[in-house]
């Protein structure tokens, strides 16, 4: 067997390091392993994303709004480690964890979610670039809700590859649960 590079024995460990956590937290939360139940926790992590844009959004008129962020950021954690445990973390698996048609799946939602961040961080980049040429604008709260908002984009566009994989997959077969 020919030497492996730093890249190839940095992914096999990756590998065994995934597998070995998969192995572990296989017995975690089982009756939130179904369909129905990823669903429910998608739709929540999506509603706390969307309350978090409108958070960050209000910071801009309401300064005091940013505190929202606080609750808002328990939720999210509880519901994304949630999230991420009941759907075996397909969306960040190493490729050499999933057969072919998991790898397709994968690829597709983290292309998605890629698109999704280009797009929404540029509503903060234009409302950057064009509220600094306006006099009448708020520079120094114009530039916290643009950070804000851009943060809320990255964890949107972070964990929508999980949210569409826990989304489209099936329930697991029950032989394969013995």
């Amino acid at each position: 067997m020919p030497a492996q590079n730093l890249l190839e024995r940095y992914e096999a460990r990756r590998t065994r390091r995934f597998l070995d956590n998969q192995e572990r937290m296989s017995g975690w939360l089982p009756s939130w392993r179904t369909r129905a139940r990823r669903r429910l926790l998608t739709v929540i992590l999506a509603v706390v994303l969307a309350c978090m844009f409108v958070a960050t959004t209000a910071t801009y008129f309401v300064p005091l709004a940013a505190l929202a962020w606080l609750p808002l950021t328990l939720v999210f954690l509880v519901t994304w480690t949630s999230l991420q445990i009941v759907s075996s973390r397909l969306s960040d698996a190493p490729r050499h964890a999933l057969d072919e048609r998991e790898i397709s799946e994968r690829n597709s939602a983290r292309s998605i979610g890629l698109g999704v961040a280009q797009v929404l961080v540029m509503i903060p980049i234009l409302a950057l670039l064009v509220g600094s040429t306006i006099d009448s604008v708020d520079h120094q709260d114009l530039a916290y809700a643009a950070g804000g908002f851009t943060l809320a984009s990255i964890l949107f566009a972070g964990c929508l590859p999980a949210m569409i994989l826990a989304w489209i997959r099936p329930d697991d077969d029950p032989e394969d649960r013995l």
